[in-house]
């Protein structure tokens, strides 16, 4: 598509940080906004309107001259009344939130007012159905992809079945991409296996984080004074997990670990231990009721949902971030913990073996493994004089292949080409045979 003036995109996503919560979905397409704004990329962000307010402490970074909101509702049908996070919501609403976002998209590119779609998951599902008519290149990125069980060997029946629709829709925008994005190496035969992408098709470019914001928000300091607000010696081990509170997120299970790691002999109960969950969720009873089970719950702190500072502060606080998740995607907040210097103990799930090196900056353990857990544990505390260069090393990875500074150049690039081909591809076609 020819073009003259700044590049224009329609960045599409069904929520976006601060306007519906901080999850890792928002705050990608806040960051990708953000820094595309910044590189004097014109942006029109498509979006449903904020959800009851602005999250408290929350500041509102997609506000730029160079970014344009687009509202468009997203309405809720009944019984599936939390957007964008049940089952039924994410194979109903969401659907129809994709139709008239991606027809909205579609729209601005039939008069030429964008020059690129940028679509997070079935959000562009009405571009898709229109892309043989609509010229700007249409970038799709799938985001998780929990609705195919994503890194799991085996999803439950009822899921399987009840994102049939959204499966469906996800395979439909990705057979209309121009380019299909895998937010990490380790992600990439997963995307492919779902998706089925045309060779050359899918590009990796991963989900980071910017590392002055995260410097700036919390400092030594803060995290002593976070310590001291909650009681925490300077000598305690501070054990630190961060997010939603749901089943998927393995909390359980580090609780089962903490427990073998705590008995008599072990290395972690030598020496005073705090474990601090950030996050709220419907799985908090059930973390509770194995918590108390453990008979750990003195030394926990169920710190619910935070601010950025106080997020930020946590992570100055902790001497080692664990993240025992079952399954997930990029896993933002492991970066954040790795660019506050801090060693992590994850499972290989998702896109976390990309983040975590085992000996270099953490230590990675297979999903639902209590006992490897603990031993991990064990290791952390009786290594502890190394956890300082580990997480030194951890902060290096992020600015070599996190940031958003180079990320961004990256997704430019992108842009780019598929702009030359699509022109290429259109001149040649307007050339007559040769003769």
């Amino acid at each position: 598509m020819a073009r003259s003036g700044p590049l224009r995109v329609a960045v599409v996503a069904r929520a976006v940080a601060p306007l519906h919560g901080v999850g890792g979905l928002e705050r990608s397409v806040r960051d990708l906004v953000r820094h595309l704004a910044v590189c004097d990329v014109d942006v029109t962000l498509i979006t449903p309107p904020p959800a009851g307010g602005r999250p408290a402490g929350q500041t509102d970074s997609v506000t730029s001259p160079h970014i344009h909101l687009r509202h468009v509702r997203y309405v809720t049908f009944p019984f599936a009344n939390r957007r964008g996070t049940t089952i039924l919501d994410r194979s109903t609403s969401y659907l129809a939130f994709g139709v008239r976002a991606g027809r909205l998209a579609g729209e601005m590119a039939a008069r030429r007012e964008v020059d690129i779609v940028h679509g997070f998951g079935a959000s562009v599902l009405g571009y898709a159905q229109k892309r043989a008519t609509c010229a700007a290149p249409l970038v799709f990125n799938p985001q998780g992809l929990e609705e195919f069980g994503a890194t799991l060997d085996a999803q439950p029946f009822g899921k399987r079945v009840g994102y049939g629709p959204l499966r469906w829709a996800v395979r439909r925008c990705a057979r209309a991409a121009d380019a299909v994005i895998a937010t990490d190496r380790s992600l990439e035969s997963t995307v492919q296996r779902h998706l089925q992408l045309a060779p050359g098709k899918m590009r990796t470019i991963p989900n980071g984080i910017d590392l002055d914001v995260v410097t700036a928000m919390a400092t030594a300091a803060d995290g002593a004074a976070m310590r001291a607000r909650h009681g925490i010696g300077a000598d305690e081990f501070v054990l630190l997990s961060v997010g939603r509170i749901e089943a998927n997120k393995g909390f359980d299970v580090l609780a089962s670990a903490i427990q073998r790691a705590t008995t008599a002999g072990r290395a972690l109960a030598q020496l005073p231990w705090r474990w601090i969950v950030v996050g709220s969720g419907p799985f908090q009873p059930e973390l509770e009721r194995v918590i108390d089970a453990a008979g750990i719950r003195p030394r926990v702190v169920l710190a619910g949902r935070a601010t950025d500072e106080a997020l930020h502060a946590w992570y100055e606080a902790a001497s080692v971030f664990v993240h025992p998740t079952r399954y997930e995607g990029s896993s933002l907040v492991t970066l954040e913990a790795m660019a506050h210097e801090r060693a992590v103990i994850a499972t290989r799930a998702g896109g976390l073996p990309d983040k975590v090196k085992p000996g270099i900056n953490g230590w990675l353990v297979n999903p639902d493994d209590a006992h490897a857990l603990a031993l991990s544990l064990d290791e952390a505390v009786t290594t502890r004089a190394r956890l300082s260069e580990m997480g030194a090393r951890g902060r290096e990875i992020v600015a070599r292949d996190f940031s958003w500074a180079r990320l961004v150049q990256t997704q430019i690039a992108l842009y780019d080409e598929l702009l030359s081909a699509g022109s290429d591809s259109r001149a040649a076609a307007a050339r007559p045979p040769s003769r």
